[in-house]
């Protein structure tokens, strides 16, 4: 039996609490949660805001080593147990399981997308890079909502900082761009990933009905599965 080609990688970039997530949830693709890579706050060496509390949005607040043998690990095998990172304690607290089962898209997303960019080429992997670009005001709105309902920070520290990475998002932006990322909506982006993984599921119904008949109308186990979709998990 052949190998299942490897699924297509989509990277989503976008700033903290623009929807990512949503994203990935209304897409169906399998996920990677590059968030889940964070190092526990009593790491050595962790980076700290000029309001003296971690900074989280400092890329060494993260193990990009770590997320990318994941990344290979799922790919090569098509399961992981990743880590399950708790925000609001800022640990890990646990893993959680990954499954491809065939599926022709991954989705990786996280805050240090840009970053992790490189690290995939570097890989020699193929990613399709989109860049979540909803207007500022919308996103600190968003972001502040999320960090009060699950208690990620005081709520002063939520509306400064806030407001600190809401004047950092045109400059994210810039950056994501030159590092080769397409900026789009949260629904020209839904589009565009269905729009990708229509063939896997083109292929998939393809190589299902290939699988359960032959033509006599018997079953048969021959058939070629070539990808499959999966839900994404909760």
């Amino acid at each position: 039996m052949n190998r299942p080609a490897q699924p297509r990688l989509v990277l989503i970039a976008g700033p903290s609490g623009s929807g990512k997530s949503r994203l990935m949830h209304a897409s169906g693709l399998p996920c990677l949660r590059l968030d889940d890579f964070y190092f526990d706050a009593d790491h050595p060496g962790m980076p700290t805001t000029n309001l003296g509390i971690t900074d989280w949005d400092d890329p060494r607040s993260w193990d990009a080593e770590a997320a990318l043998a994941g990344l290979r690990q799922l790919l090569e095998t098509g399961e992981l147990a990743a880590p399950a990172y708790s925000i609001s304690e800022s640990r890990r607290v646990g893993t959680r399981s990954i499954s491809l089962d065939g599926a022709g898209c991954l989705g990786v997303e996280g805050i240090f997308a840009i970053e992790f960019l490189q690290h995939c080429r570097q890989a020699k992997l193929s990613v399709e890079a989109i860049y979540l670009d909803r207007p500022a005001a919308l996103v600190y709105l968003l972001r502040l909502r999320r960090d009060l309902a699950h208690k990620r920070k005081p709520p002063h520290i939520a509306v400064r900082r806030g407001w600190a990475l809401a004047r950092a998002q045109a400059g994210l932006r810039r950056r994501a761009l030159a590092a080769g990322f397409e900026p789009l909506g949260m629904k020209a982006a839904i589009s565009r990933i269905g729009h990708l993984n229509r063939p896997s599921r083109a292929a998939y119904a393809a190589g299902q009905a290939g699988h359960e008949s032959g033509g006599d109308g018997t079953r048969r186990s021959g058939g070629r599965l070539t990808s499959t979709r999966t839900n994404h998990p909760a």
